[in-house]
């Protein structure tokens, strides 16, 4: 995943987590998303300023565990995704709840 195209920069980046403990990190120009687990901090800061058009100062992430999901008598697991905090410049900011 050295060297990406436009279009797989859009594919890196899955959704945006929104939480009670993601929603205070709003405060502090911190943004979660769920990204590819194969994708690196350097792909993921990309992505970012690619599809937002912000300049990111900072890119933490981590793997959360698998979640058990039973359905009938089968245990199962819910895919694996990996989460990405991304810190953004003071000056910049990513408009998660648009107003209609």
């Amino acid at each position: 995943m050295d060297s990406i195209d436009s279009r797989g920069l859009l594919d890196l980046v899955k959704y945006p987590i929104i939480t009670d403990k993601t929603t205070k990190l709003l405060e502090e120009n911190q943004y979660c998303f769920a990204v590819d687990p194969k994708a690196t901090k350097i792909n993921i800061k990309a992505a970012i300023q690619y599809i937002f058009n912000v300049q990111v100062t900072g890119v933490n992430t981590c793997h959360p565990p698998k979640k058990k999901r039973s359905i009938g008598r089968f245990v199962g697991k819910k895919p694996h995704y990996k989460r990405a905090i991304v810190t953004l410049a003071a000056e910049n900011s990513i408009n998660l709840f648009p107003e209609t």
